[in-house]
């Protein structure tokens, strides 16, 4: 099994590789992580917070970039579940995260493979912000990340990364670690006893009955088949973000972006056909 990869620029390094985190129990992410259409490996990693690891097929046996299809998932995911998502990846050349939230923009940061930030400091303080981080202790050793250090390559930064956030209960299994190739973080997630599979079955109700527990009942009226009006406004705003992800994905040939935008639009389109076939009394 290779552990390394040669870039497109001809430099060898680390073989891709990516985590999606979750800030959720399995039991609420398997549901949602199913809509992805993608095969995955579901454990907990911690207080609160649950792991993905990919197959990896668009990034191991496509020309699919492993960051332009890990942003495309974080933001699918993100979109239909209340909780954030996280998604760290790297490659022969760079290293970096996303973090997706709702319809909110994500944010992430970039470090070239040797360390090197290629991001904006401002990206920091709003992913402290928005995972509810402290404000001064943890805000300063994100920022730490954002300063030059020949000592720190990129798997480095992103275990940095990592160890602030046990501080808000993250604690991924041990060899599951940046900079660890697809097939061994599969192999490692696998062995775990609480992990699981996580692939689509096309079982539509046994679906609508686990997003309804994802959800949960405040909001629950969102969902297509609820008959609240907040569904058709959902179902609006679902079209008109995925259309646009959906066109940039295929002018890009972004399998991670097409599947957001085909995703959203799929969801708006079985909201506004629900709301045309039932009409509320």
């Amino acid at each position: 099994m290779s552990t390394e990869d040669t870039s497109r620029t001809g430099r060898t390094g680390p073989a891709p590789g990516a985590l999606l985190l979750c800030r959720a129990e399995p039991d609420s992410v398997a549901p949602a992580a199913r809509l992805l259409h993608e095969r995955m490996l579901l454990t907990r990693a911690g207080r609160g917070w649950s792991v993905l690891v990919p197959e990896g097929r668009p990034w191991l046996h496509g020309e699919e970039p492993v960051d332009r299809v890990m942003n495309g998932w974080a933001t699918a995911l993100a979109v239909g579940a209340p909780w954030p998502v996280l998604a760290l990846w790297w490659d022969a050349d760079r290293g970096g995260y996303t973090l997706a939230s709702g319809f909110r923009r994500p944010v992430g940061y970039v470090w070239l493979a040797n360390g090197t930030p290629a991001g904006e400091d401002e990206a920091m303080r709003t992913f402290a912000a928005r995972l509810a981080l402290d404000p001064v202790l943890d805000v300063q050793s994100l920022d730490h990340l954002t300063k030059t250090d020949p000592a720190s390559d990129a798997r480095a930064r992103l275990r940095g990364l990592l160890a602030v956030l046990t501080r808000v209960g993250l604690d991924l299994p041990t060899g599951l670690a940046p900079g660890e190739p697809t097939d061994r973080l599969r192999e490692v997630a696998r062995d775990r006893p609480d992990a699981r599979p996580v692939e689509w079955e096309g079982r539509q109700e046994t679906v609508r009955g686990e997003l309804e527990v994802v959800v949960g009942r405040r909001l629950t009226p969102w969902l297509p088949w609820s008959g609240d009006p907040k569904a058709r406004t959902l179902a609006l705003a679902q079209m008109a973000t995925g259309l646009p992800m959906a066109v940039w994905g295929l002018r890009h040939r972004s399998g991670g972006w097409l599947t957001a935008g085909a995703l959203l639009l799929a969801h708006g389109a079985l909201g506004l056909s629900y709301d045309l076939t039932h009409p509320r009394d």
